[in-house]
């Protein structure tokens, strides 16, 4: 453990370098300059957010649902649930948050200064029929069953290498849509029969690498670094041949597998019902599941664009993504294309404080005073 923080420690130390060299890009709303924060996570005395934590109801559901799914999860983290809910039901002041019992850490984000990274994720709904027929040609696939030797990439899926051995759960009309849904890991399908939606969970990958065909199209010089989101993905592809957006996709040699579940609830990693905008996935060496999040939350208009307003939310960490590391948060958005819309749009910046109850004196420092990295992980675990 000690190896993997000092790694860490370094790995920040070197992108505070680099971040001099360069300056924060405020569109994306990482502009804080509190002072260099020299640990991944630092105790303070308060947070310096300012307002009340806008969804305090999501927060409560999503630790009822904690409560009700998961007692285990519920009762290693009850301390800091019941602190949050006293500290809310009092007014929601960050001033306050000592005279409930709560300690604050402020994450360095990834710049040393306080700017965590936050993208999102969505669950989709995506159109699909049972057999194959008309416009739906697009297998989607569960697990194939273990064997000897290595799944096949992408490419050879889509050249057939997966036919015909009863693994097609269903078939899209669109190459794309089940594309991002492998990035979103889960989706809502609907076979266009009036029944409920069926539930499409994460059954498990291929074992290839995973590659951004953002990044591709980034490097390629066909979509602007400071434009790449979902959208600017799908405009691209609604402009080119279907030959040409599955060139690109092949480019990810990942492949994602799923399982039919009938109505199930969207869950994260820790088994839970995700309440939007109110669960992240998190980078679980750094913040473990049920850690209770702070965060200044940078708000977007309609076209993706930083407002230049925050809104303090409260959060659960939940989930897990492959392409969350560090200081870096997934936020879940929710389910359908409202949500997709928001997602899509988000990667942008905020602070981020960890609240943690305080069980005695070992966790009380004075003003000013910080915890080493590893004693403050110690506390989490």
């Amino acid at each position: 453990m000690k190896g993997r923080w000092e790694k860490y420690v370094l790995g920040g130390l070197l992108a505070a370098l680099l971040a001099g060299c360069s300056s924060k890009p405020t569109d994306k709303g990482q502009q804080y300059k509190d002072g260099r924060i020299d640990e991944p996570l630092e105790l303070v005395n308060r947070p310096n957010a300012m307002g009340y934590p806008a969804n305090a109801k999501g927060f409560s559901d999503q630790v009822q649902a904690i409560q009700r799914v998961s007692p285990s999860l519920y009762g290693r983290n009850s301390d800091t649930f019941q602190a949050v809910k006293s500290w809310l039901m009092a007014g929601g002041d960050t001033r306050q948050l000592a005279q409930f019992g709560l300690n604050a850490y402020q994450m360095e984000g990834k710049d040393n200064y306080g700017n965590v990274q936050f993208t999102g994720y969505y669950t989709p709904v995506i159109q699909a029929r049972h057999t194959r027929q008309g416009e739906f040609q697009y297998p989607i696939y569960r697990m194939p069953p273990k064997g000897k030797g290595r799944l096949p990439d992408r490419a050879a899926i889509y050249s057939g290498a997966l036919n015909n051995r009863g693994l097609e759960l269903a078939y899209s009309n669109s190459m794309l849509d089940n594309f991002m849904m492998e990035v979103q890991g889960s989706a809502y399908v609907d076979f266009g029969d009036g029944r409920p939606l069926t539930f499409f969970g994460y059954a498990g990958k291929n074992g290839h690498g995973y590659y951004s065909v953002g990044k591709v199209l980034i490097d390629r010089g066909e979509v602007a670094r400071e434009d790449m989101s979902m959208q600017a993905i799908r405009r691209w592809a609604d402009t080119h041949s279907a030959a040409e957006v599955r060139e690109l996709l092949e480019q990810n040699s990942s492949f994602v597998f799923f399982k039919p579940e009938v109505l199930a609830p969207v869950k994260g990693a820790s088994g839970v019902p995700l309440v939007a905008q109110a669960s992240v996935a998190s980078d679980r060496s750094l913040i473990p599941a049920g850690t209770t999040l702070l965060a200044e939350v940078p708000l977007l208009d309609n076209q993706g664009k930083f407002t230049g307003q925050y809104q303090m939310r409260l959060m659960v960490a939940l989930d897990v993504g492959g392409a969350i590391k560090g200081q870096h948060f997934d936020i879940y958005q929710g389910i359908g294309d409202a949500a997709g819309h928001e997602a899509g749009f988000y990667n942008h910046y905020g602070r981020v404080w960890v609240l943690k109850s305080a069980p005695g004196a070992g966790l009380m420092l004075g003003a000013n005073q910080s915890q080493s990295a590893s004693s403050v992980l110690n506390t989490f675990q």
